[in-house]
């Protein structure tokens, strides 16, 4: 079961978080057949704070960006001001209010993991015309890196029982298993970005997950101890190697 997770508190952050690669995205307008049209309609589930909804935008499309945090969807709105082709609105992936067949693509960038798949798929499929695409994507620091290693011991040492999610799980099987969805395509890209140490912690405010939580006070103590070890063993500045992570499929019905 999915928690109904509040971003609230780590809206603020995710402007310390990389944004997608746009040849990823550039990839996913092609396999959606929408490099050559004008006009067509993006949903973009679990916007955010518009990390990726800003992307689409360069694309000659009209964009619906969904999001049900207010304290995220405020910088969204903010950010994207300018572009009148967004509109957002309140709501989520698994009851987005969306009208029926309606829409070309629907993404969900780094928002599909904290959603009852089965569901959002479901959803996803009622909303897309028939041929639209559905598409989910991460970006994944590189777990092999020695500076990522360092920071995993770190972690194991405060929280012994620390693992990573669904976000880091292969997508194909919840897709094709749904029944809704055909011709999926998976797409893997690396990057590197440089990076203070002081971002890197900001960047991850910007996650919540179920070993600290931010908002309460046992939550604090166990992220400023991993912090403290953090601070103390890694340097100042540092390359980190990403891959982004894509999985999309085209609607059936």
């Amino acid at each position: 079961m999915v928690e109904n997770w509040d971003y609230s508190q780590q809206a603020a952050y995710y402007k310390y978080r990389p944004n997608y690669p746009e040849k990823v995205i550039d990839c996913i307008i092609e396999y959606a057949d929408l490099a050559a049209k004008k006009d067509f309609r993006v949903a973009d589930i679990g916007a955010g704070t518009g990390n990726l909804t800003v992307l689409l935008a360069k694309y000659p499309c009209f964009i619906t960006a969904v999001e049900p945090t207010s304290a995220m969807s405020d910088i969204g709105k903010q950010r994207t001001k300018e572009l009148k082709q967004i509109s957002w609105i309140k709501a989520d992936g698994c009851n987005t209010t969306l009208p029926a067949k309606t829409f070309d693509l629907v993404t969900f960038g780094s928002s599909f993991n904290v959603l009852d798949r089965d569901k959002a798929l479901i959803e996803t499929a009622r909303i897309l015309k028939k041929g639209g695409v559905f598409s989910c994507l991460w970006n994944h620091r590189d777990l092999n890196a020695d500076f990522q290693k360092e920071v995993d011991a770190i972690i194991k040492e405060i929280v012994p029982e620390y693992e990573y999610g669904v976000r880091r799980q292969d997508q194909r099987d919840v897709i094709e298993n749904s029944g809704l969805f055909a011709d999926i395509m998976y797409l893997e890209m690396d990057f590197v970005i440089r990076q203070t140490l002081e971002n890197y912690i900001n960047a991850w405010k910007s996650v919540k997950n179920k070993y600290w939580d931010l908002a309460t006070p046992d939550g604090k103590k166990i992220f400023e101890a991993i912090c403290d070890k953090i601070y103390s063993r890694l340097p100042p500045e540092f390359s980190i190697k990403y891959t982004c992570r894509s999985w999309s499929g085209k609607c059936k019905k």
